[in-house]
């Protein structure tokens, strides 16, 4: 059996003071089920992330389900939630399922860092090597990565710059000034090599999907996004440091199982949907799906291959650098739009096979698309 996206909503996007988590999670839920063409009542199962509850959602938005779960509040979560619904609706756990995701950061005044607030599992680890954000993660990471590959700093510019491009084509995006090669290097630096611009952005915001059994799609919609296949792979052993592989391996078993399962190929991809919490972890992603060879991508993206017209666009809304930071949400959002052809002045011309990819300590992958076979 497939499973099929037939709604998809979210709220806008950046400051919005006075909504919890919870309301905004709702906020998304109502304009998902309105695009579906359905209410909570027709809905049977319930996938909730970063909001109080699944108890709170159902009771408010009058879902009922035979079947729900809770996931971890990480953004590495939005592809797990993605294929854990495919899951359950593959093993006739539930028909229809509302995946909600809710996030007030800005408001609240998260800062994903700080003393305690490292990255890995075990922040006692962490704090002798001044590892209190993930930033500081990631800034070893792309030292050392810069040191073995001699991956530049002009090089790695041209992911934030590509994605700023793309969110100033997208009236829902947070930042959508144009930064140019200047910016980016005069800028300041956040965790040595990291400039300002390589960060995500920290706002509130909501998105909510509906999926169903893809044979049931057609009748509810006539613009149905398959889900066509799916990987996932934990790299939890020594999470607390970087991985000596930048996630390579990992990234390369779930792109093989999803794949495999949607009977494509990585050439068959129209367009890239990256988690780019920091702006390596693009680089690390390509290398790890295979479009180039380890410490090949900072000269792959150049020349236009990732941007809109490119060979592999990727990220098309702005990504966490540029759209909002949805930890992952925004961008299965963006994937879905594209194959329904909904993205205005950013569209990919004759979308029809999307796939996302989240290189963290558990990688996933998720490929979408507008026919079965």
């Amino acid at each position: 059996m497939t499973t099929a996206i037939i709604g998809v909503g979210n709220t806008p996007f950046g400051r919005l003071p006075g909504y919890s988590a919870d309301q905004l999670g709702g906020w998304a839920l109502n304009e998902a089920l309105a695009d579906a063409g359905l209410t909570g009542a027709d809905v049977d199962g319930l996938v909730v992330n970063r909001v109080s509850s699944y108890e709170a959602i159902a009771a408010q938005y009058g879902i009922e389900p035979a079947w729900s779960a809770q996931l971890p509040t990480q953004g590495r979560m939005s592809g797990s939630s993605v294929i854990l619904a495919a899951l359950a609706i593959e093993a006739g756990m539930c028909k229809r399922v509302a995946l909600v995701y809710g996030n007030n950061g800005r408001s609240a005044g998260a800062t994903y860092g700080g003393e305690g607030g490292g990255y890995g599992a075990s922040r006692d680890l962490l704090l002798d090597y001044a590892m209190v954000s993930p930033g500081a993660f990631y800034a070893l990471m792309l030292r050392r990565y810069q040191h073995v590959y001699g991956v530049t700093s002009e090089q790695l510019a041209t992911v934030p710059i590509t994605f700023r491009q793309n969110a100033a084509l997208n009236e829902n995006a947070v930042m959508r000034d144009l930064i140019t090669l200047d910016d980016y290097l005069d800028s300041r630096l956040i965790v040595e090599p990291m400039h300002l611009f390589d960060y995500c952005l920290i706002n509130d915001g909501g998105v909510a999907l509906i999926m169903c059994a893809a044979e049931e799609a057609p009748a509810l919609t006539d613009k149905p996004v398959y889900v066509l296949g799916y990987g996932q792979q934990g790299q939890l052993m020594d999470s607390d440091l970087p991985p000596e592989d930048f996630w390579r391996g990992a990234i390369g078993k779930v792109a093989d199982q999803a794949r495999a399962k949607a009977g494509r190929t990585r050439e068959d991809m129209d367009a890239l949907m990256i988690y780019d919490n920091f702006s390596p972890n693009v680089l690390f992603a390509l290398e790890g799906l295979g479009y180039c060879g380890p410490g090949e991508a900072g000269d792959w993206i150049q020349g236009g291959r990732i941007g809109l017209h490119g060979e592999r666009p990727v990220n098309t809304s702005g990504g966490h650098l540029s759209e909002s930071y949805m930890q992952g949400w925004g961008l299965n959002a963006e994937a879905i739009r594209q194959l329904r052809g909904q993205c205005g002045d950013r569209q990919v011309t004759e979308a029809r096979t999307v796939q996302y990819v989240c290189a963290s300590p558990v990688c996933t992958s998720v490929i979408y698309g507008t026919e079965l076979s």
